[in-house]
């Protein structure tokens, strides 16, 4: 087992990326804290699952944007497993359509409240702890759409995501002398609930076909494909890697320039 006698806390875990990734880490044998916001029967279906494993689990719900709930949970999960050894934050939102131009502060404060805030705040309740430790693994979920302009009209996504990167190398660079990695990880279009939002089932399934073709491997992301890359990141193979971004996309960032 890759991850044997590891405590993961895992960010937006109630489904999609962040539940395959805690379920994952769980069956390479860590104990897994399943952050969530809303799903909390979700998040207790996750906690199931990964205590079915005999693995420890706990369902913990935290807004990540505000500092004082973050803190709250990192002291509580420290308490509760009395150590973090591999942060994952996943946790992160889309929004309506919208030009650059026509973007609300609204829109723009909430998304990068949430995908560039709520990283930095888990990573600063979170590291002191590893700093004393010596050790950590903290793994940023980002985006293609950070690298490259993926998809029209998201103004405020896609910066969200490109600054959840020059934050995984910057700190990469502050915390290597404690041995503690981050690394961040840039998938292409997932099949995940969160795209479903809005739109008829016949729409998203329209959109991953468009976008299928656009990829090397002709399919979109599942979510245990992001999981994998997640779990090589979190295990010791990885050890001579911090800083660096990992896209998973089938195949689609040599195409970006012919995006949807």
């Amino acid at each position: 087992m890759r991850l044997k006698d590891r405590v993961s806390l895992v960010t937006g875990a109630s489904r999609g990326i962040g539940r395959a990734i805690a379920i994952t880490f769980a069956r390479e044998g860590s104990d897994v804290i399943v952050n969530y916001v809303r799903n909390g029967e979700k998040a207790k279906e996750v906690v199931d699952e990964i205590t079915g494993m005999g693995r420890r689990a706990s369902a913990i719900q935290a807004d990540v944007t505000s500092r004082e709930r973050v803190f709250d949970m990192v002291g509580h999960v420290l308490r509760e497993f009395g150590k973090i050894d591999i942060l994952v934050n996943n946790a992160g939102i889309v929004w309506k359509p919208s030009k650059l131009l026509e973007t609300s502060e609204e829109e723009w404060g909430r998304v990068l409240g949430v995908n560039l805030l709520g990283t930095f705040y888990c990573i600063q309740a979170s590291v002191p702890h590893m700093i004393e430790r010596g050790y950590g693994k903290i793994i940023n979920i980002s985006s293609l759409a950070g690298i490259g302009t993926t998809f029209l009209e998201q103004a405020a996504y896609g910066p969200s995501k490109a600054a959840v990167i020059n934050l995984t190398k910057r700190l990469s660079y502050e915390l290597g002398q404690h041995n503690i990695y981050v690394n961040a990880i840039a998938p292409g279009l997932v099949r995940t609930e969160i795209l479903s939002s809005g739109r008829s089932e016949e729409e998203v399934e329209r959109s991953f076909q468009e976008i299928a073709k656009l990829t090397a491997l002709r399919r979109v992301g599942d979510p245990q494909d992001i999981a994998n890359v997640a779990l090589f990141l979190a295990s010791d193979e990885s050890n001579f890697m911090t800083g660096q971004v990992l896209v998973a996309d089938g195949g689609r960032f040599n195409f970006l320039s012919h995006s949807v």
